[in-house]
């Protein structure tokens, strides 16, 4: 079910976190995300994921995402039509949140993308935190103060807080009851990036854990800022059927 929600007023950001809010710029509109999950998957990289409650806002650079292309893909929820209560979301209009529950322990967060009846949607992998940070570690039970960021322990730290969709998620507040939320309006919605990747940057590679759909799991429709040291894996070696490395991905059969 499709929900709205009002908008709150953003909260003063303290602490280590440099990142604001600009003056008059608002969340990527609905035609962003009324294209296929490849090409909008892409072109996430680099914007900017931001969820405010009552207890502070949070923020993040989108470094890693997955695109899940609808029947005809094996690895997608909606694989050869399959149509449930948990995905219906999938079926709706693009620039919703598809929010499940995974493993019995994490939950992962998705654009719904394409048309209305074209089930597909791009799943957030990872961020780089720029703004929340006490309040990502505090929902991911890490200790605060972090150690210092020019330290290797500072940096583990900083890369725990939301690299990998379930860290995304914790450290987002983010779980079942934000299923079908609008992206396109605060309080939860993704920015333009205050600083994209240029196309040399981004390394499409394969999807993780999709071993199951055969074929399908060769897509190089992993993609990821090239040498961020927020994604949750690094690229895989290039195999069978995969297109290398980096090497632009074939949208043709992503519907």
């Amino acid at each position: 079910m499709l929900q709205e929600v009002q908008a709150p007023v953003l909260l003063e950001l303290k602490g280590e976190d440099e990142w604001r809010w600009p003056k008059g710029v608002e969340p990527l509109p609905r035609s962003f995300y009324e294209r296929d999950a490849v090409s909008v998957a892409r072109a996430l990289i680099g914007q900017i994921l931001v969820h405010e409650r009552e207890e502070g806002l949070v923020a993040g650079r989108i470094v890693e995402t997955e695109a899940y292309c609808g029947p005809e893909d094996l690895a997608c929820h909606a694989r050869r039509g399959l149509r449930t209560p948990r995905n219906e979301v999938m079926y709706g209009p693009a620039g919703h949140a598809y929010i499940y529950f995974i493993y019995g322990m994490y939950y992962c967060v998705n654009v719904v993308v394409a048309a209305p009846g074209l089930p597909q949607a791009v799943l957030l992998r990872a961020v780089e935190p720029i703004a929340g940070l006490e309040l990502m570690a505090l929902r991911r039970h890490l200790a605060w103060p972090l150690p210092a960021a020019e330290t290797a322990a500072g940096r583990r730290a900083r890369r725990l807080l939301a690299s990998g969709p379930g860290r995304l998620a914790a450290a987002f507040g983010l779980d079942r009851s934000h299923n079908g939320w609008d992206l396109c309006r605060p309080p939860l919605c993704i920015l333009p990036g205050d600083r994209l990747p240029g196309p040399d940057e981004i390394v499409a590679t394969t999807r993780i854990n999709v071993d199951y759909a055969g074929e399908w799991a060769k897509r190089p429709w992993r993609f990821l800022w090239k040498d961020n040291p927020y994604v949750s894996e690094p690229p895989r070696k290039p195999g069978p059927g995969m297109g290398g490395l980096g090497a632009p991905a074939d949208a043709s059969n992503s519907r």
